[in-house]
C-alpha cells in the first residue's frame, strides 16, 4: 500500500516540478519556435562542413565520367622534300590516324571501380549525417538542460525573496535578530550570481547549437523541447546489434570500399594485357629518275595499315596488382575492426541507457515525492518560529541541489539514448536516421 501511494505521489509531483521549472515569460508571437526535428533538419541542410562534403560528389561523378571515356585518336602528318639534298623534284606527304583500343574489358572494369567509389561516397555522406545528427541532439539537450537550470535559479531567486520578506516582517515584530535578515540577503545575492553563470552557460550551448545549424550570427530562434519525453527502451541488446550491423553507414561504406578493392584487383589484372593501337595512313611520294640526261618524274599513292602492341615482357603490371591487393586487404581489416567496434558501442550505450534509467527511477520513486513537501513544511515552521533561518536555508539548498541532480539525471538519460540511436543508426521509435 505504501509503495502504491509513493508511486502515485511521484506521478503527481514529478510533472508538477517539471511544469514549475518550465514556467518562464512567454516569447513574442513572431519568434520562431524550433523543436528537435526541425533543428536536425536545418542542421543537415545548412551545416557548412556537410554542405562542403556534399559538393565532393562532383569529384566522384567526374571520376566515373573519366572512366567511361575512350582514348583520343592520334593524327599523324609527315612531309619530306629533297630540295636540301639536291633532289628538288622529290618529295613526299603522309597523313594518318591511329586509335588505341582497350582490351580485356578495361573500360567496363574502370566504370565498375568508379561506381564502387561513388557508392562508398554515398555511405560516407550518410555516416557524416549520422554523426552530425548525434552532435546536434547532444547540443540540443545541453541547451535544454541549461534552460531548465536557468528556470531553477529563477525559482531559487523567488524563494529567497520570499524568505527575505518573511525575515523583514519577523524583524519588525521583534522575533528575530537583524543577522537573520542579513543572511537572507546574502542568499538572495548568491542565487542572483548563480543565475548569471547559468545564463552564460545557456548562451554558450545555444551558440554551439546554432553553429551546427549553420545560422547567421544575427539569427537566434527559440528552441522548444523537454528533457523528459517518457521514452522506454523495449528492444533487446541482440536486436539492437542486428540493427546496427545492418544499418550503420560507416560499415556500409567499408563494405563498398571492399567491393571497390575487388574491382580494382580485377582491373589491375586486366592492365597486364597491353592495349592494341591500329592506324590508317595515306602517303603520296614523288620521285625523279635521270635517264640519258632526261629526268623522269613519278608519283605513287600508298595506303597503309599499322598495328602496334607493347610486348609484356618486363612489366605485366605486377606492382599495380600488388597495390590493389594490399588496399583490399587493408579495407577488409578495417571492416572487421569496425564491426567489432560497432557491437561494442551498442553494448556500452545500451548499458548506459539502463543505468541512466535506474538513477532516474530513484529520483522519481524515493527522492522527488518528499522534496517539495519538506521545503514547504520547513518554510512554514520558520514562519511560525519553530525553526531557525539556517534550517530554511539548508532545506532550500537541498531542494535545489536535488532538483539540479534530477535535471542532470534526465539529461544523462537523453544523452545515453542519443548515443544508442547513433550507435544503432536507427531511430529507436521507428525509421532509420
Amino acid at each position: 500500500m505504501g509503495t502504491t501511494v509513493s508511486g502515485r505521489r511521484a506521478r503527481l509531483l514529478v510533472p508538477g516540478i517539471l511544469c514549475l521549472l518550465a514556467s518562464v515569460p512567454a516569447l513574442a508571437a513572431e519568434t520562431q519556435q524550433l523543436a528537435l526535428p526541425q533543428v536536425i533538419e536545418s542542421s543537415l541542410h545548412n551545416n557548412g562542413d556537410l554542405k562542403a562534403f556534399r559538393e565532393e560528389k562532383g569529384i566522384r561523378d567526374a571520376g566515373k565520367t573519366r572512366a567511361g571515356l575512350l582514348p583520343n585518336p592520334t593524327l599523324d602528318l609527315e612531309g619530306g622534300t629533297g630540295t636540301l639534298t639536291g633532289s628538288s623534284a622529290e618529295n613526299n606527304l603522309a597523313i594518318g590516324i591511329s586509335q588505341e583500343f582497350l582490351l580485356a574489358g578495361k573500360r567496363d572494369k574502370r566504370l565498375t571501380v568508379a561506381e564502387r567509389e561513388l557508392e562508398a561516397y554515398r555511405w560516407q555522406l550518410a555516416d557524416r549525417e549520422r554523426t552530425l545528427a548525434e552532435e546536434v541532439k547532444t547540443a540540443f539537450y545541453d541547451a535544454m538542460l541549461a534552460e531548465q537550470r536557468l528556470k531553477l535559479t529563477d525559482r531559487s531567486i523567488e524563494l529567497n525573496r520570499q524568505l527575505l520578506e518573511v525575515t523583514k516582517d519577523r524583524l519588525a515584530a521583534g522575533d528575530i535578530p537583524e543577522l537573520e535578515m542579513n543572511l537572507a540577503k546574502v542568499e538572495l545575492t548568491r542565487s542572483e550570481g548563480t543565475r548569471i553563470e547559468v545564463e552564460r552557460a545557456l548562451l554558450q550551448t545555444r551558440a554551439k547549437l546554432f553553429t551546427f545549424m549553420g545560422l547567421p550570427s544575427g539569427e537566434a530562434p527559440a528552441i522548444t523541447g523537454n528533457l523528459d519525453n517518457g521514452f522506454s527502451l523495449n528492444k533487446s541488446m541482440v536486436d539492437l546489434k542486428q540493427l546496427a550491423l545492418g544499418k550503420r553507414p560507416d560499415l556500409k561504406a567499408l563494405e563498398a570500399e571492399k567491393s571497390r578493392g575487388d574491382a580494382e584487383i580485377v582491373l589491375a589484372q586486366s592492365e597486364a594485357i597491353p592495349n592494341l593501337t591500329a592506324g590508317l595512313a595515306f602517303r603520296r611520294e614523288a620521285t625523279a629518275i635521270e635517264v640519258s640526261s632526261a629526268e623522269h618524274k613519278d608519283t605513287d599513292y600508298l595506303i597503309g595499315v599499322k598495328l602496334s602492341m607493347p610486348i609484356p615482357l618486363f612489366d605485366r603490371n605486377q606492382a599495380g596488382i600488388q597495390e590493389a591487393r594490399a588496399k583490399r586487404s587493408s579495407t577488409e581489416s578495417r571492416l572487421t575492426a569496425a564491426t567489432r567496434n560497432v557491437e561494442r558501442d551498442v553494448e556500452t550505450t545500451y548499458i548506459s541507457v539502463q543505468n541512466a534509467e535506474k538513477v532516474l527511477s530513484l529520483y522519481k520513486s524515493n527522492i522527488i515525492p518528499q522534496l517539495e513537501e519538506n521545503l514547504k513544511l520547513t518554510q512554514e515552521a520558520y514562519r511560525l518560529g519553530e525553526v531557525g533561518i539556517l534550517s530554511v536555508i539548508q532545506e532550500q539548498k537541498k531542494f535545489f541541489e536535488v532538483s539540479d541532480g534530477y535535471l542532470t539525471a534526465l539529461h544523462a538519460r537523453q544523452l545515453a539514448l542519443v548515443k544508442l540511436e547513433s550507435a544503432v543508426a536507427t531511430d529507436i521509435n521507428g525509421g532509420a536516421q
